[in-house]
């Protein structure tokens, strides 16, 4: 097993510069995912430790070694792409033992790596069976077979459940977490799916135009984003902002939008204190946003007014989307709520749970 550590990675094609000085350590059996927009760089970045991109400029190390110059079959990873690349002609068996006969390995060890892989993963009696006479989410899993017989320090995984449908991406997702703890090795995970990185990873890094904006855990990720970027693309409906001014108004500390104003609990005042009187961005999840009528317990709730413009029914939530003047929002509401199509209706805003940030820097004020 190996730890993982980026030291100041560069990789520029021509002008544009794909990874940015990406600088973090990948601690030995985490399960890190990479996540980000399409073209962010997060494919790049793992491509550069697999040693199928040339790094421009720092180092990537695979324990306490220095890998830039090493060839991709001997750095002890194994990949496991978006596409099955599965050889159509061979059987699951061969498929899987294609890379075992390259390094000429004993047959007898072959034959156990094949099978304790293929015990793990749920295969066994597809071992004979040809790619085309497999379902999507049984050639992933032999996708994955062929990776576990490497027994390599470090598992690679780039996008690799983006082919599959809804429901099979759900059970894939479950299918290798619990790889993960079985194997106790390091997983590294690209995937644009935000879902996807807060259900599996013990941390996430969020990449954003080459760049790390945050890495941390899921929850710190979710309660404290860094900055604008982490903050609307982690959450799924993702965060509503509203361009506002702090204001003070009757000894009370507001955040006021132009078109509504709530107010800040006493006790956060000293944190907003030097943003009095300034431009601020307001954050606030779909999740805090209720109908007055179905408020949780002892929450420091304010109410404004919003038009219902769209509602989705989804059985355990109501998805409301709201207009209040020029500001539109999504609010995720208990499926006993009322409000129709067009109605004006109160609306609460957990005030336990919202954010600010710098308008200029788009950083989160804390």
């Amino acid at each position: 097993m190996a730890s993982v550590t980026y030291d100041h990675v560069f990789k520029e094609f021509g002008s544009v510069t794909a990874v940015n000085d990406m600088n973090f350590n990948i601690e030995d059996k985490e399960f890190l995912v990479l996540v980000g927009p399409s073209g962010c760089g997060k494919t790049t970045a793992l491509r550069l430790l697999a040693g199928l991109e040339e790094i421009t400029r720092g180092e990537i190390r695979i324990g306490d070694r220095v890998v830039n110059d090493v060839p991709p079959k001997d750095r002890d990873i194994a990949m496991v792409f978006q596409s099955y690349a599965l050889y159509p002609h061979l059987s699951v068996y061969d498929n899987m033992a294609f890379g075992l006969k390259l390094r000429k390995m004993p047959k007898d060890e072959i034959k156990r790596r094949v099978g304790e892989a293929a015990d793990i993963l749920g295969i066994h009696d597809l071992l004979d069976r040809k790619p085309r006479q497999l379902s999507g989410g049984q050639r992933q899993r032999v996708a994955v077979g062929r990776a576990i017989v490497r027994e390599p320090k470090v598992f690679l995984f780039d996008e690799p459940l983006s082919n599959l449908d809804a429901k099979l991406r759900v059970q894939m997702r479950a299918e290798i977490s619990k790889l993960h703890h079985r194997l106790q090795t390091t997983f590294i995970y690209v995937t644009h799916d935000q879902v996807e990185a807060m259900t599996m990873a013990t941390r996430i890094a969020v990449i954003n135009k080459g760049i790390i904006q945050q890495i941390d855990t899921p929850q710190v990720l979710y309660d404290k984003p860094d900055n604008l970027f982490v903050a609307g693309f982690i959450g799924s409906p993702a965060m509503n902002f509203f361009r506002a001014k702090l204001q003070k108004a009757d000894g009370r500390l507001m955040v006021d939008t132009g078109d509504f104003a709530v107010g800040i609990p006493p006790e956060r005042y000293d944190t907003y204190r030097n943003y009095i009187g300034r431009e601020v961005v307001f954050g606030i999840r779909p999740e805090d946003i209720h109908d007055p009528n179905f408020l949780p317990a002892n929450i420091h709730a304010e109410t404004i007014t919003a038009k219902v413009d769209v509602t989705e029914l989804m059985g355990n939530e109501i998805f409301l989307y709201l207009v209040s003047g020029p500001n539109t929002f999504t609010a995720r509401v208990d499926p006993r709520t009322r409000y129709q199509l067009g109605d004006t209706n109160k609306i609460a805003f957990n005030m336990d749970n919202f954010h600010l940030f710098d308008p200029e820097t788009e950083k989160a004020i804390r």
